[in-house]
């Protein structure tokens, strides 16, 4: 399943920081927790959603709902809380993992159907809603090669386009080195 996490962060003084805090700290913390397979972080290059979007592959909801993941990867935003805005959480199911975006590409998402993604050219993939906020009900992904970014001109409505923060982390990756990325 695909768990998404999205928000914004109001205060510019301390924006850098919080960055530093959730790509360093927070993504490793969260690849360690068991049901969590891969993670990856993007910023916004669109207007009108969240400036920050989480990734993550999983399980299923008891992941979120476990032990593991509230003493590893759950909260620990204390510091930050009073400057998130804009948060949402989802879980979708029907993609299997998460696509690895890399730095020559950007992680396309779509809430208005596939349509907007395919005359684009590009290949989506298609996501259902089935816990936490549940809305957008569907939602569909895809992946952007950046040079060809500027060939779409102005984006459909409802599409927002993402360029990664972060590598894609995977579990197996962490397990097999015997440490965070």
């Amino acid at each position: 399943m695909i768990y998404t996490v999205e928000c914004s962060f109001a205060d510019l003084s301390s924006e850098a920081e919080w960055n530093d805090f959730y790509s360093l700290e927070k993504l490793p913390a969260l690849i360690s927790v068991t049901g969590f397979h891969t993670s990856q972080r993007f910023k916004s290059l669109s207007d009108g959603c969240p400036a920050y979007l989480a990734v993550h592959t999983i399980d299923g909801l008891d992941v979120l709902t476990g032990e593991e993941y509230r003493q590893k990867g759950g909260g620990n935003f204390a510091r930050w809380q009073q400057h998130i805005a804009d948060w949402h959480r989802n879980l979708y199911s029907d993609i299997g993992l998460a696509p690895a975006v890399n730095a020559d590409e950007l992680l396309v998402l779509c809430a208005n159907g596939p349509e907007p993604l395919i005359q684009m050219g590009l290949t989506p993939l298609a996501m259902r809603a089935v816990a936490l906020e549940k809305f957008p009900e569907h939602r569909w992904l895809a992946k952007l090669p950046r040079q060809n970014a500027q060939l779409v001109g102005s984006m459909p409505e409802g599409v927002h386009l993402y360029s990664p923060m972060t590598e894609q982390l995977t579990r197996s990756s962490t397990v097999s080195t015997g440490q965070e990325k």
